[in-house]
């Protein structure tokens, strides 16, 4: 506990933060206004502040980086895509990411907090205190987080285009990036993704040839299958052969598949082993 409260209690109000972002930047659409970026940033800001502090009293309680249910993996990558905003989005102070930002992080920070079977269990110490295995889950997921606002990002390219197909450049789309601006900045987030998540199973290989027991079979499939899909999409991109609206779908439909391919993994890391079977009494 930090201050007598309780980590969720710290997480609820980070969440109630990011929907502040979210309904503010909602209002100023409907008005037809420019967005406040200063204020939607602040708030921002304020509700990464109050996670941070979540997450890091429920790190002290689990001792260790907090990814051991589904619920602190879903505001671990809430987190980690709130971070490459702050330093991406408020750097080159681009117009509407800091709304859409909010969006995906009130959605997934709110989602998790609501749903008390994601957090029905807590496990301690789960990277028997390596440092090595901490930082190779913590690099995949913060890779989650660099896929969530690739994902962001590929959406505001396919508002950005049905803007210009039916000729309507008005209203909200005028505060959207170029599609050239778009693009470029999706390939980059695809690449910095994709080394992330490659480093962190690098890490982890080395680790997991010493004793293949120790993983789970499910994560590794899973993780693996994920890795090799946004690997052939920047193979594609960098020869041209995946591009504009077909590019920006699957980015968005592939972390989909990845949010879905993480509570997968974690509710099969929970299932109960089966027992082994007992070698039949000869006579």
């Amino acid at each position: 506990m930090f201050l007598g409260l309780t980590d969720r209690f710290w997480l609820w109000i980070a969440a109630a933060g990011y929907l502040a972002g979210l309904l503010l930047g909602t209002w100023s659409l409907l008005r037809g206004g420019r967005q406040s970026n200063a204020r939607i940033n602040a708030i921002i800001a304020a509700g990464y502040l109050f996670q941070l502090l979540g997450l890091w009293v429920r790190g002290k309680t689990v001792g260790g980086c907090p990814l051991g249910n589904t619920f602190e993996i879903f505001q671990f990558t809430a987190w980690s895509a709130i971070t490459l905003y702050l330093v991406v989005g408020v750097t080159f102070r681009l117009s509407l990411m800091g709304y859409f930002t909010s969006c995906l992080a009130a959605v997934l920070t709110l989602v998790s907090l609501a749903i008390p079977a994601w957090d029905a269990s807590r496990r301690a110490h789960i990277f028997g205190g390596n440092p090595w295995i901490e930082f190779h889950a913590a690099l995949a997921l913060f890779s989650y987080g660099v896929f969530a606002l690739l994902a962001l990002t590929a959406f505001m390219f396919l508002l950005r285009n049905y803007s210009l197909k039916t000729k309507r450049p008005g209203g909200g789309f005028t505060f959207l990036p170029s599609i050239m601006d778009l693009d470029h900045m999706s390939v980059r987030l695809l690449a910095t993704g994709v080394g992330l998540l490659t480093a962190s199973l690098a890490v982890g290989a080395v680790y997991w040839l010493r004793d293949t027991s120790t993983v789970n079979t499910a994560k590794l499939h899973g993780t693996g299958a994920i890795w090799a899909a946004y690997a052939a999409v920047l193979v594609l991109r960098w020869r041209g052969i995946l591009v504009a609206r077909r590019f920006s779908w699957i980015c968005v439909g592939l972390f989909a598949a990845a949010l879905l391919s993480l509570w997968a993994v974690d509710k099969s890391r929970h299932e109960p082993t089966p027992p082994a079977p007992v070698p039949a009494v000869t006579r």
